[in-house]
């Protein structure tokens, strides 16, 4: 396999309010490093699930309304990267497993990502899903592809109800789109 350079979209926004592009209160900083270290703790898990092999499913179809690498400009400041895609969809709609899992972190009310369910596929490939309005499974629990895991939300720092679906390798960041067939 051939490995080749993409190019990423990258959008310029003005008028921005201040909150959103700014640091917030040290106060905030604490609960945001908490909850930071607990994301990187469930992307560290590296069990002998062999689910990382099977056919990947869309754990949700929809219009794709953001796409992994593109990167918002806000009032001349860059924000990060997206490192996930966003399927558009209505709050309260159903999220499944993209593939069999257990389940490493849920989090209800992440300060940058609102309702947060990380799920371990094996040896160190993780499904993380954001924005979520509700998670239906616990931590440690074993889930199906194909199961009902989430449900849509515009929690966090969103701007209208979607899934954000992020694949990681450990640390490492990989476009969730790679590894699923062309959405129907």
């Amino acid at each position: 396999v051939m490995l080749e350079k993409r190019e990423y979209a990258i959008q310029r926004i003005e008028g921005v309010p201040k909150r959103t592009v700014e640091p917030p209160p040290e106060a905030v900083l604490k609960r945001i490093r908490r909850e930071v270290a607990e994301i990187k703790t469930a992307r560290d898990t590296d069990s002998d699930l062999m689910a990382f092999l099977s056919d990947f499913q869309w754990p949700l179809t929809g219009r794709i309304s953001g796409v992994y690498g593109s990167q918002r400009v806000y009032n001349g400041k860059p924000g990060r990267p997206h490192y996930g895609v966003d399927v558009a969809r209505p709050t309260g709609t159903v999220v499944v497993a993209p593939a069999d899992a257990v389940v490493t972190l849920v989090q209800q009310d992440n300060y940058y990502s609102g309702g947060t369910l990380i799920m371990d596929h094996g040896y160190g490939v993780s499904s993380t899903m954001i924005h979520l309005s509700e998670v239906l499974v616990k931590d440690g629990q074993t889930v199906k592809q194909g199961e009902p895991v989430a449900k849509v939300g515009a929690s966090g720092r969103a701007t209208g109800p979607h899934l954000d679906w992020r694949l990681n390798w450990f640390e490492v960041k990989l476009d969730p789109v790679t590894v699923v067939p062309p959405m129907k």
